[in-house]
């Protein structure tokens, strides 16, 4: 992701909806323990705060020192910046070394990272016992009929300025890699049309939002988004291959639940206006 200036950064802080609590609810029900947290991608911290009141410590990292000098201050919270000169011995000695964080958190951010070296970085603070990582992205807007047909006109004209990075999140994180055991299942795009010279969010645009939103300027609605969660926590073959690297005496055992399977689930968001995230649970035998 590149580095925002001030006043995206602001703009930023200002269109990013908080996350369901319930989410963090369901995460940290699931994790192993409840000592260390890490947010990457953390922005202004939203999602930090969630973790903040389930974990016991959180470090919240980002490249962006604009945001996170704009985020949002808790006691279980420490911010770093962190840009992409560290090392990945500096960022695990940072986060908190290997094997010792309960939960990562990557929210509307994993699609805009170096996906190898940050798999392999989470691979290797994540806790090999009861250890998950969640990602989650949102794209589409619901606020009524007529404001929707013309979100939907402006989402179409981002086409052609879509990176594939993008298309990874407008895709809902469906065609990205995620090399992890499944467990459950201010607008980039416009900003990139207009360094090519093109301004997608136009002033007639913006009237007939205008228009379609209805009522006065005080009007106030309830905006819902589509969001995407993927959840995952390090296979049998990745807990192996860090236990000989740390233990070469160390024995692994299968992972399996009281059932004899290995649980996968989705999780879906309907909205970010306060209604809770569901999910779908599915079960498969282990062979």
């Amino acid at each position: 992701m590149s580095i925002l200036s001030e006043k995206l950064a602001d703009a930023y802080l200002n269109a990013r909806p908080k996350y369901p609590i319930d989410w963090f609810t369901k995460l940290a029900a699931r994790t192993g323990q409840h000592k260390l947290a890490w947010d990457v991608g953390t922005g202004n911290g939203q999602a930090a705060t969630g973790l903040a009141e389930y974990f016991e410590k959180v470090v919240a990292t980002d490249i962006n020192d604009a945001q996170l000098k704009r985020a949002v201050k808790h006691e279980r919270i420490s911010y770093h910046h962190t840009p992409t000169t560290m090392t990945d011995d500096q960022m695990v000695a940072l986060i908190g070394g290997d094997n010792s964080v309960d939960l990562i958190v990557a929210a509307q951010a994993v699609h805009y990272f170096d996906l190898s070296p940050f798999y392999n970085i989470a691979k290797r603070v994540l806790r090999r016992e009861g250890g998950l990582i969640a990602v989650w992205v949102y794209n589409d807007l619901i606020i009524s009929p007529e404001v929707d047909s013309l979100m939907k006109r402006l989402v179409d004209s981002t086409f052609p300025f879509r990176t594939p990075i993008m298309n990874l999140a407008f895709d809902g994180y469906t065609t990205m890699p995620f090399p992890f055991e499944g467990f459950l299942r201010s607008w980039q795009p416009a900003m990139k049309a207009k360094e090519r010279g093109v301004e997608l969010v136009t002033e007639d645009l913006i009237s007939k939002f205008e228009d379609a939103w209805g009522g006065d300027e005080d009007d106030v609605k309830d905006v819902f988004y589509k969001a995407h969660m993927i959840v995952g926590k390090l296979s049998a073959s990745d807990i192996e291959r860090h236990r000989k690297r740390f233990d070469p005496n160390c024995v692994v055992t299968t992972l399996k639940d009281g059932n004899n399977s290995a649980v996968i689930a989705s999780v879906t968001a309907a909205a970010f206006a306060g209604v809770a995230a569901y999910c779908a649970y599915s079960a498969r035998k282990n062979t």
